[in-house]
């Protein structure tokens, strides 16, 4: 879950940088369903977990474009904490209260200690209230497409039959739309961005596909607050690359993050 929150936030940076984020967005997923695609030809369909992937697919489109708009109006790194800190905690109450998944003392103070932390990095930093909304509904999305995904990789018959219909799906129905949306200016953005989108649909098969099969072989509620170590990851990307000022309250949030995933690691 470590290795999948630093590719994570290295596809945000790409996605951040990009001038126009929705052809960026749609190239990143257009590649990934373009490299899963011969996958597809080789594995079982995903067998009972059909309802789950539309969910999913559903779930997805709404949080690409609040991903989108949040990222329009504010840096990565006011926009970035505030919905990978929210994600986790409501996950792991959807995940307890309506599939009855297990969680200990220990993850629920891990996590609680991971979106605190995630959160106290923006602390002081102006944020228009559209973009706070777009990031709020970034966050649930992710909640959900998170707690859906996971019973939806466990209902198929394999792992990898769930990745790749997953990467087919959104890069074949919301990348190509997400292109149509944009018409010519995709056109624009593809010439110029195309190699950084290959990169970036790449690593995003590495970060949800590592990260799906792990929520077939645990807990929701605790791996999902690890992936959000990704802060971590993304607070060094924002300053060496982005140019984006480190703060005392960011210093503290990664100090709180760090030791919500010592805690959950050490529950493990």
């Amino acid at each position: 879950m470590v290795a999948s929150g630093l590719a994570h936030a290295i596809v945000n940076a790409v996605l951040k940088s990009g001038r126009d984020k929705m052809s960026s967005r749609a190239l990143i997923d257009g590649f990934s369903a373009i490299l899963m695609a011969p996958v597809v030809l080789v594995v079982s369909p995903p067998t009972g977990a059909w309802g789950w992937l539309a969910g999913s697919w559903a779930t997805h489109l709404v949080y690409l474009v609040a991903l989108i708009k949040a990222f329009e109006g504010a840096d990565m790194m006011v926009a970035y904490p505030i919905f990978r800190g929210i994600a986790p905690s409501l996950a792991a109450v959807v995940a307890v209260s309506v599939f009855h998944e297990p969680i200990s003392w220990p993850v629920g103070a891990g996590v609680a200690l991971v979106s605190g932390g995630v959160i106290a990095t923006v602390v002081g930093r102006h944020m228009s209230r559209r973009s706070l909304a777009w990031s709020v509904l970034t966050g649930c999305t992710i909640a959900l497409y998170t707690v859906i995904d996971a019973q939806g990789v466990r209902a198929a018959p394999s792992a990898i039959s769930y990745i790749a219909w997953v990467y087919l799906s959104l890069g074949g129905g919301i990348g190509v739309l997400f292109a149509f949306w944009r018409g010519p200016a995709f056109l624009v953005s593809a010439r110029s961005e195309w190699r950084a989108g290959l990169a970036a649909g790449s690593l995003s098969i590495v970060t949800y596909g590592l990260a799906l099969w792990a929520f077939r072989l645990g807990a929701t509620p605790r791996l999902a607050a690890l992936r959000e170590v990704s802060i971590l990851f993304g607070v060094a990307i924002a300053i060496v690359f982005l140019k984006e000022r480190a703060t005392p309250g960011r210093l503290f949030g990664i100090a709180t993050i760090g030791a919500g995933a010592v805690v959950l690691l050490a529950s493990g």
